[in-house]
């Protein structure tokens, strides 16, 4: 007489593939332990090399913001006397500043880094070296839209000191693109139109204009664009 097949449950069923999924997975440790400890160990490694990298990414930035208060007061001081602009860039190394382009040679990777790169664009451009100053906008990469709309006025504004008004015209365009709420747009707006007009476009230095009569009926600039259109219209 033939024993009746014992039903099997679906949690025998679950415990027997959480075995057989184990004994396999034991058995392919045991076939590759060097392998699996080489890939542990470099998964650790890395884990590491990032906190390190973090951590002195951060001890840098915190090393280019305590530089840079100490540059910032001869750039001020600038505003006075243009002659400063050359102490911000050198430094004062027997009063321990360093100046602008050390900080953004040995930080430039950090942000305050990258902001004494923009005050270092900005010392050049003062003292009408536009390619020094052109090199530094283009490299600017810090996340400030302020700062990144200023920078790329920056460039336009080297194009133009180097009465290069075709180049210099986009840039203002682009700069006034960055950030809607900012207070700088309708200046470069009507340095973009500007521009254009000197390179010969006028009509899209018109096209400028009105857009900043329509967008910024009350900034000063929009009060001129009347005439400025009426000299492109000629």
């Amino acid at each position: 007489m033939l024993t009746p097949k014992k039903k099997i449950s679906k949690k025998e069923i679950k415990e027997d593939a959480l075995l057989t999924a184990y004994a396999g997975a034991t058995t392919y440790y045991y076939e590759n332990k060097k392998m699996v400890h080489y890939a542990l160990t470099g998964l650790v490694v890395a884990i590491i090399g990032i906190l390190i990298f973090v951590n002195n990414r951060k001890a840098s930035n915190e090393k280019a913001q305590l530089e840079f208060a100490k540059v910032y007061s001869l750039y001020d001081a600038a505003s006075t006397e243009k002659s400063q602009f050359t102490a911000a860039i050198n430094g004062k190394p027997e009063q321990g500043i360093i100046g602008l382009k050390a900080i953004v040679d040995n930080y430039g990777s950090t942000e305050a880094g990258e902001i004494a790169r923009f005050y270092l664009a900005n010392s050049y451009f003062q003292l009408g070296q536009y390619d020094d100053a052109l090199k530094q906008y283009e490299d600017f990469s810090g996340s400030d839209p302020l700062l990144r709309a200023s920078a790329i006025a920056g460039i336009g504004g080297c194009y133009e000191g180097k009465k290069d008004f075709s180049k210099a015209a986009p840039q203002f365009e682009k700069a006034a693109g960055v950030l809607a709420t900012n207070a700088n747009t309708p200046e470069y707006l009507n340095s973009a139109a500007r521009c254009y007009g000197l390179s010969g476009d006028k009509s899209k230095a018109i096209t400028l204009l009105k857009q900043l009569k329509k967008d910024f009926p009350t900034s000063q600039y929009a009060r001129d664009a009347d005439r400025f259109i009426s000299q492109f219209s000629v």
